[in-house]
């Protein structure tokens, strides 16, 4: 999750909320990806969540980053809770799952690049102090009283407001995964046709990065639990955004929407205070209970923006949220397939073409049957593995129109970075399904192998 946004001067009128998203307009030419993912870590002798503190645990893992790579690190109250380093930083979820948030970087290339760079010095320190880290959009075994908190004063508002809304937001918070990629767009109707695109998609690449059919140690009925996770966290903040289809949709929308979810905090002074519930509207008219007479900057309003969880969205760029955590190779398919199918406008129309005549109970239905079924999901005539088969060809032809050649002109294009992906869609089978199998075959229902068998 989001460090504290800074930066941003006082907010007169409500005009400028939209105008801070329009500010992320870019030509083609600066369009950069930006990819994140996020992993847990566990101690290799008994194999339980690594705490924050002790010779085994996530601040020994950060400090070790810092002192062997040079990473910057990023303070809260004293406690080291994240790092950065030219433009990418890496942070910590609630418990302890070790995220980075990669730089914006020009290409597919660049960006499996620092994936592999990080991974590298996340191995070697972990190795000499007895941590291994996985990649799965859930946590197969560990109960929630088993996880850590990290010390973030974000993170115990987040704690104590779960239950109050939903029911699954702590599992979300300390037991779960994810990937994701965030893209930029050239104009508001750039975002507009990319967030349709992105929101109606999103259930395809649930099914595809699927990864999470395990929890509290047995099959749980879901291909990607985490994405059942999500449908029970929040519904002020989380979903398929219908309104998103309608006509009229624009930044002036999405500042409608974003004022209507309930505030989670306001971040002042190195401390971050209750706001759990409250109105960024009243904020905006200085009458925010938390801060009576107060009136709120742009930064808060960056912060607001990071605690709405849809299933895409908008920023001063596009954040695609819909798939699990996993091992490497998906790590860099994973924006491959978003850049393919959105940074080429002929794959975008494309795409688009693909799903407009879908309403929005098919494109619930579909996110339903993603997480259940993974790509043997279907909704009435159309199935996730055909769908899937189609997104990956456009997001192919993407890739190979934008030809941006890698390994010093030896690679014509980005698309090698899909065969993952393609190997899924031709043998219709998912990590959750690789998974399953090894865990009624060889696994014998042991489920502790996964550890040995997936570590990176």
């Amino acid at each position: 999750m989001s460090i504290p946004q800074t930066g941003g001067g006082p907010i007169e009128n409500k005009a400028q909320l939209a105008a801070w998203l329009a500010a992320g307009c870019k030509p083609k030419d600066q369009w950069r990806i930006g990819t994140e993912h996020e992993k847990f870590g566990y101690c290799r002798d008994n194999q339980l969540p690594i705490p924050y503190d002790g010779p085994r645990s996530v601040r020994a893992m950060l400090e070790g980053l810092r002192d062997r790579f040079g990473w910057a690190p990023v303070l809260e109250g004293g406690h080291i809770i994240g790092l950065e380093k030219d433009g990418a930083n890496i942070s910590l979820e609630p418990g302890g799952q070790l995220e980075l948030s990669g730089a914006p970087l020009e290409t597919i290339h660049q960006t499996c690049d620092e994936v592999n760079e990080h991974l590298r010095q996340v191995q070697e320190v972990a190795d000499t102090i007895g941590i291994g880290f996985i990649g799965l959009g859930a946590a197969p075994e560990w109960t929630h009283d088993q996880m850590p908190m990290m010390p973030k004063g974000r993170y115990r508002l987040m704690t104590d407001y779960m239950d109050r809304v939903g029911t699954m937001g702590k599992v979300m918070m300390y037991r779960t995964c994810t990937v994701q990629v965030n893209l930029d767009f050239a104009s508001e109707a750039d975002m507009v046709q990319k967030m349709r695109v992105a929101l109606a998609l999103q259930p395809v690449a649930t099914a595809l990065f699927a990864n999470s059919p395990f929890f509290e140690g047995r099959p749980n009925g879901h291909k990607s639990w985490r994405a059942r996770v999500w449908r029970d966290l929040d519904p002020a903040r989380t979903g398929m955004l219908p309104f998103v289809f309608e006509d009229g949709f624009g930044f002036e929308a999405w500042v409608e929407y974003a004022l209507d979810v309930p505030m989670y905090f306001v971040y002042r002074d190195g401390r971050y205070i209750d706001a759990l519930g409250q109105s960024f509207r009243d904020f905006l008219q200085g009458r925010l209970p938390a801060l009576p007479g107060e009136m709120p900057t742009l930064s808060d309003w960056a912060d607001h923006l990071t605690t709405i969880f849809p299933e895409a969205r908008v920023k001063k760029f596009i954040e695609m949220r819909g798939a699990d955590g996993g091992p490497w190779r998906r790590l860099c398919a994973l924006p491959a397939l978003w850049v393919g199918l959105t940074y080429d406008q002929t794959a975008l129309d494309a795409a688009w073409d693909l799903v407009k005549g879908w309403d929005h109970d098919t494109r619930e239905a579909l996110r339903i049957a993603a997480s259940v079924s993974g790509l043997q999901g279907q909704v009435g005539k159309l199935h996730l593995h055909d769908l899937s088969r189609e997104v990956v060809a456009i997001a192919e032809a993407g890739l190979k129109a934008r030809a941006c050649p890698g390994a010093g002109g030896l690679l014509p294009d980005e698309t090698h970075f899909l065969n993952a992906l393609k190997e899924s869609v031709e043998t219709g089978q998912t990590p959750a399904d690789e998974l399953l199998g090894r865990y009624n075959g060889d696994w014998q229902g042991d489920l502790s192998r996964i550890y040995a068998d997936y570590s990176y």
